[in-house]
């Protein structure tokens, strides 16, 4: 089992934290430190050359005040305990607190927490890991005399934090890992095709294993672009794979529940609350807890333990995700999701893990009920507007159903769009298997942070393009 090993200036400054909390707290009625570090490297290999680059590191404290109405905070670079308990002297005395305001009582919260990991990261040398992306990389430009190039990438993320106030001392150790490869082909007229395959969690290496089926899967897929056709615009009966579920559900239930945005007042879904926006057959859940999930933590940068958050329940849209002043602001339990780019920014609400529940139907059995309609295999980007509530899903391939058969026929690339209660109002079955994509998500074109999106393959009828 990987331990947490803080930094050492981190350690050292988490012992004196109860006392910064103490003085804190003299004035002010809600009194809290996180502690953030946040490292990575990034590295690539393909025909033509390969690097390692160090992801920009950033090291610092946060102390928050809160007194039921206003959040002040003051960031300080670094872990030095002067500067830290400088920080919190001027951050308190130059405020003006409610007398009245009386932070909930919570019990006492103290634990060290790390992701498992068969393999750490931190166990293999930069040499070691760049040495797996070669030999990735040739076993797959081996496979075919069309491949004109074949692209590996790794990434690894450690975040170290630490939260405290006057009942919680907290500490973990956040590890993700993320391993992409990108095939190319060429056509005897010599137009050039491609597609992609991830692995990637909260976790280890043992997550990133591309097996020979994986790459010969994806040499199929590439082939088929080069013979896609354009899709005639219409109403489909559709199936989506896992990873298009996972979009439309982060374009549909992703930013537009993120509660600030209720205060911000834009967002539909604000109006929504307790009414129908789905089929009875739809779940959709934000989850920091999901085992090894791309987005998952075990603590939010606001010392809120994470855990799964019930955003809509058989079609009825139940809650949004929160942040400690959107929580207090609209008088709603707190979901995990007070979550920070780094020290230097202030925390939103986020997503983490957010995804279509599994259901009960074998993707077999959907596809019997498919006479005439597509199968929608990879998406390549997503729009949302949490103000209209449309969504629009850019799918890099499809591939037809005939009479309940995928066929070779492909369609390349194809648009998804609707109004969100009635795209998941027309899902007719779920399946029973699921899983989560990596991504980077921002608050609009800033604030990124980790987050996965996901689900089983859904059943429904929608506008393509």
């Amino acid at each position: 089992m990987s331990e947490l090993k803080l930094p050492q200036a981190m350690a050292e400054l988490r012992r004196g934290l109860p006392n910064v909390i103490a003085a804190g707290q003299e004035k002010a009625p809600y009194f809290a430190a996180l502690l953030s570090s946040k490292q990575g490297v990034r590295m690539f290999v393909d025909n033509r050359e390969e690097g390692v680059n160090e992801m920009p590191p950033t090291a610092g404290t946060v102390l928050t005040t809160f007194d039921g109405d206003v959040v002040l905070e003051r960031a300080v670079g670094g872990f030095d305990k002067q500067e830290v308990e400088k920080g919190a002297r001027e951050l308190v005395s130059s405020a003006t607190f409610d007398p009245n305001y009386k932070p909930e009582a919570k019990p006492e919260r103290r634990g060290d927490f790390v992701s498992s990991m068969k393999i750490d990261p931190h166990s293999l040398s930069v040499q070691e890991k760049l040495d797996r992306c070669r030999e990735l990389q040739k076993r797959i430009k081996a496979l075919d005399e069309r491949i004109v190039n074949a692209r590996v990438g790794y990434n690894e993320g450690t975040e170290y934090s630490v939260f405290a106030n006057s009942t919680s001392d907290l500490a973990q150790r956040i590890q993700r890992v993320h391993m992409l490869m990108v095939l190319f082909v060429a056509g005897p007229d010599g137009q050039v095709r491609y597609d992609w395959l991830s692995k990637s969690g909260t976790g280890g290496m043992e997550l990133l294993e591309m097996t020979d089926e994986d790459i010969e899967s994806i040499l199929k897929s590439s082939l088929g672009l080069l013979k896609a056709e354009r899709i005639e615009p219409g109403e489909y009966q559709v199936i989506s794979a896992p990873g298009v579920s996972g979009t439309i559900c982060h374009e549909s239930f992703g930013h537009g529940v993120e509660t600030d945005m209720f205060l911000k007042e834009r967002a539909m879904a604000a109006h929504f609350i307790d009414k129908t926006v789905g089929s009875d057959l739809v779940n959709i859940a934000d989850n920091p807890a999901f085992e090894n999930g791309f987005g998952s933590y075990f603590f939010d940068d606001e010392g809120q333990m994470a855990s799964d958050t019930k955003i809509v329940k058989e079609g009825i849209f139940k809650r949004g995700i929160t942040d400690l002043y959107s929580s207090e602001a609209l008088d709603i339990n707190r979901s995990a999701n007070g979550r920070r780019q780094d020290y230097s920014r202030k925390a939103y609400a986020r997503m983490s893990n957010t995804y279509f529940e599994a259901g009960e139907t074998p993707v077999e059995d959907m596809l019997a009920q498919v006479d005439n309609g597509i199968y929608l295999d990879r998406w390549s980007s997503g729009m949302e507007d949490p103000q209209g509530w449309g969504i629009q899903v850019t799918c890099h391939f499809g591939r037809e159903i005939k009479n309940g058969k995928i066929t070779d026929r492909v369609f390349a690339p194809i648009g998804i769009s609707g109004y969100v209660p009635k795209v998941l109002g027309s899902i007719t079955a779920v399946g029973n298997e699921m899983y989560l994509e990596p991504g980077t998500c921002g608050k609009g074109n800033k604030e990124l942070l980790p987050v996965a999106s996901g689900g089983p393959h859904l059943l429904m009828r929608a506008p393509l393009g």
